[in-house]
């Protein structure tokens, strides 16, 4: 495989017009200068895929593609009205062209007639991009830094590339996989794997540990002797929440200049949340582990996959993420190692229920032989209620506050939880279930809607189908109100008229939660609604666990706030599995792994899920301890 373009280049009749040939990561690109190769090459590109079993794609060579302000002005024309069409972005070093449109399925035309007419004309590769329904600077800055840095990424793509083709760099003779725990073993926060073989390394997660009331329980533990930064080839980053992505953007500030492999969604709410957390840091007065900058280079490293498309990433690793049902865009990553040599499921976080947002987790693998499982919920007593029980708890504590006069905060993630109870309040609303009141939402949970809006495609076929066919958004509704800022907030809590307030922390450790907290704990008519996990030492769980006075450093003294509010949880809207859903999840993985790794909950929980899976699979089953090596193979 060391010499893979050379082979490449022997599959084709007259070589002589393909005038370079490059990586962009696993892909291989061919350019040409011959129009007519370009426009139709009878077959030859088809049968260099088939022979090798790699992507391989023929793009025009920058010197025949259209001038660009000829090629926009023509796009523009070709480009249907009724299609929304936003900016045109070009990219020259790739013969790219990116067009941005309100109504991607009327810019690809039927059967993409089209994209192949701009392609014909322009001499360049149309890429077509959703306009977010709701405008989102985050994913403007987002596209900005990837458009500006396209000359960095052909060279970074192309440099992944020589590493996943440049052959074995050892011996193979004495073949072994082996996982390490440096964090999210036996408790939840901090996720990060170290998966080796004598070829790769590859860090599973890197994330923070939100709720951890010390330093050396926040981070994961770089300083196993297993771990070396300089190694790693690779980061897969199943989902974005920050005890999964939070400490990303500090590694390619240490120096990490390797990919990060996550779908498109993770990638944008990752830097969202990492960028938040630069904020509220700062709020409180505290130093950022990273700075904006080192988010941007995150961002310019990262290669997005879609579900289910297979990709090398090291010589002897194959990586597939699979839908994981927890949030937006998160995934489970398999892997392929070794040629064959083993299968390695890393669920990450996971649900396997289709909620009201999202599909159930994906249980069907080419091949199979270990898993590593999730066990937030895995515990004996992890009976959560269905989610139409808990849509109703929820409806009646929002009919019974109103009717007191009363309003309702609701702590949220920023991801995934928040927009799904967007989309019950809002249809409740729309069957006059509950009176039609402002829902006010502020954080970084606008904004992640306005994310969501951008990747309907990862959606259930319900909403999929109410998007794209019945033109019904959900998130679009006018009983949202974006709460922006400080003086916005404090409008929103001087009304004081019915309603709701969304707003983050989920787990009140910062964020605006706790500032409507501090104001509204102490009226009676006023409700709480915990609807996400609460980690150890987060004020959110003081709370759960029945605190009724509540002390806030102020100045040089304390505040005390008493929780005269009344306190509710609502387990069953969470992105995890139960119990039960874990133990049907495991029964139907198809094919049957031979051993289960438990991780991702706390100690009791992941002993207890090791346990009861072992009785009933008659598997090989084990809950390590963090710092732990696990060898697989």
């Amino acid at each position: 495989m060391a010499s893979i373009l050379d082979e490449v280049l022997k599959l084709i009749p007259q070589p002589e017009k393909i005038s370079d040939s490059v990586f962009e990561g696993a892909n291989i690109v061919l350019y040409t200068k011959d129009r007519d190769f370009f426009l139709n090459n009878n077959g030859v590109i088809i049968k260099v895929v088939d022979t090798l079993k790699k992507r391989v794609e023929l793009r025009p060579d920058p010197a025949i593609s259209m001038e660009q302000e000829k090629a926009e002005e023509m796009i523009k024309k070709m480009i249907p009205p009724e299609a929304g069409l936003g900016s045109v972005i070009f990219d020259p070093q790739r013969s790219m062209v990116i067009i941005e449109v309100e109504k991607p399925g009327l810019a690809i035309g039927k059967q993409g007639e089209l994209l192949k007419e701009i392609k014909t004309k322009t001499f360049w590769v149309p890429l077509i991009r959703r306009v977010p329904a709701i405008r989102s600077k985050l994913i403007e800055n987002i596209r900005y830094v990837l458009y500006e840095n396209n000359d960095f990424r052909r060279k970074f793509l192309n440099s992944v590339g020589k590493r996943i083709y440049g052959g074995w760099t050892k011996e193979k003779r004495n073949e072994w996989i082996r996982i390490t725990f440096l964090g999210g073993a036996r408790e939840v926060g901090r996720s990060c794997i170290l998966l080796q073989t004598p070829e790769s390394k590859i860090l599973l997660d890197c994330g923070i540990n939100v709720a951890a009331t010390t330093e050396d329980k926040a981070y994961p533990m770089f300083d196993a002797p297993e771990f070396n930064l300089k190694d790693i080839d690779a980061v897969i980053l199943t989902h974005s929440h920050l005890d999964h992505c939070g400490l990303i953007p500090a590694l390619y500030k240490m120096g990490y200049e390797g990919p990060t492999y996550c779908t498109a969604p993770t990638r944008d709410i990752s830097a969202l949340l990492a960028l938040d957390y630069i904020s509220i840091a700062q709020k409180e007065a505290l130093k950022p582990l990273y700075t904006s900058t080192d988010i941007k280079t995150m961002v310019k490293h990262t290669i997005c996959l879609e579900y289910e498309e297979v990709t090398d990433i090291t010589p002897d690793v194959r990586l597939t993420l699979y839908n994981a049902g927890h949030t937006l865009g998160s995934s489970m990553a398999h892997m392929h190692i070794g040629n064959g040599l083993h299968n390695f499921l890393y669920t990450g976080d996971m649900n396997y229920e289709i909620s009201n947002l999202l599909a159930a987790a994906a249980t069907r693998f080419p091949r199979l032989e270990t898993v590593l499982l999730e066990a937030t919920y895995g515990g004996k007593d992890d009976i959560l209620a269905s989610r139409k029980e808990c849509e109703k708890y929820l409806l009646e504590i929002i009919k019974n506050t109103l009717a007191n006069k009363g309003r309702v905060l609701m702590p949220v993630l920023g991801v995934g939880r928040s927009q799904e109870i967007m989309m019950i309040l809002e249809r409740a609303i729309r069957e006059g279930l509950i009176d039609k009141i402002p829902i006010y939402v502020q954080g970084m949970v606008w904004d992640v809607t306005a994310i969501h809006t951008t990747y309907p495609e990862f959606f259930n076929n319900t909403i999929k189908r109410n998007i794209f066919h019945k033109d019904q958004n959900p998130f679009l509704s006018d009983v949202f109100k974006q709460v922006a800022g400080h003086k916005e907030m404090q409008e929103v809590l001087e009304e004081k008229s019915p309603g709701v307030i969304m707003a983050t922390s989920g787990m009140m450790v910062g964020g605006p939660s706790v500032e409507y907290f501090k104001a509204m704990a102490e009226n009676p008519k006023n409700a709480l609604v915990l609807t996400c996990y609460q980690g150890e030492g987060s004020l959110g769980r003081r709370i759960q666990q029945g605190e009724k006075v509540i002390s806030f450093p102020k100045g040089e003294k304390s505040e005390d706030i008493r929780v005269n509010m009344s306190v509710h949880t609502i387990a069953g809207f969470s992105g995890h599995s139960s119990r039960k859903q874990l133990m049907q999840f495991v029964y139907n993985l198809d094919p049957k792994p031979k051993r289960i790794i438990v991780n991702h909950g706390e100690s009791s929980k992941c002993l207890d899920l090791a346990s009861s899976l072992h009785k009933i699979h008659r598997i090989e089953t084990n809950a390590p301890k963090n710092l732990e090596a696990v060898r697989i193979r």
